[in-house]
């Protein structure tokens, strides 16, 4: 699918491993003036880290989008942002061969991006992703690829597919306006929580930040909410 639109387009795109490595997915959308999601696509990787998945979801985007269309790109990779900006032209100079000699990962996916970026106007955003507020097409993608992870099998607006579902993670209040009454604590040792010591991604796909509420679930350690919710 190539999208083909006059003027300057906003888009996001993310990616998800649940396991790191383990089953993967990506998603790309676009939206319209009003920030109305209008196309998306996402699919499965198979088994794959979340960073080839977070390139992976970039250069489909790239793919996807006409070359002479300009690109606003927003993303919650700091590491698939700065590899293809802060970090490639050194790369490059140095044979792609990082500052301690060691070949560059995913070298293979970094040199397609660094081809479609090739002549292309595109600003690249960082946004933090799962924010209270935070901004709504990253928050879509996000969902549209920890789907693809789980089910391995590709969808999009192209395909007809529906809007891909909330996180399970997501507070939802009740119809009266109230937040819905919290769910039953697990008993025991599972229901320890810790701060986390380094930056990691839970079973739902989602990341955590250093410094985050975590807890012990079947597939190891993620949101306490993700818990509760298996």
């Amino acid at each position: 699918m190539i999208v083909r639109m006059a003027e300057r387009v906003i888009a996001a795109c993310d990616g998800a491993s649940k396991g790191n490595p383990g089953p993967a997915g990506w998603a790309w959308v676009i939206a319209d003036g009003t920030g109305t999601p209008v196309e998306w696509e996402a699919g499965p990787l198979g088994t794959a880290t979340n960073n080839v998945a977070e390139l992976t979801a970039l250069e489909r985007l790239l793919t996807a989008v006409a070359a002479d269309v300009p690109l606003e790109i927003r993303m919650d990779s700091q590491y698939a942002m700065k590899a293809v900006t802060s970090w490639l032209p050194g790369w490059k100079r140095k044979g792609w061969k990082t500052a301690a000699g060691k070949p560059v990962a995913n070298q293979e996916l970094v040199v397609r991006i660094d081809e479609l970026l090739e002549g292309r106007s595109v600003d690249f955003r960082y946004v933090p992703a799962h924010q209270v507020g935070g901004d709504p097409l990253n928050d879509f993608a996000d969902r549209a690829a920890s789907q693809a992870a789980f089910v391995q099998e590709a969808a999009g607006s192209g395909q007809g597919s529906p809007e891909p579902p909330p996180s399970p993670a997501a507070k939802k209040a009740s119809p009266g306006g109230k937040a819905a009454a919290p769910r039953k604590r697990a008993s025991g040792s599972s229901a320890r929580t810790l701060k986390a010591k380094f930056p990691g991604r839970c079973r739902c796909g989602r990341p955590y930040a250093a410094g985050t509420t975590i807890a012990k679930n079947n597939d190891g350690w993620g949101h306490p909410e993700c818990r509760t919710e298996a």
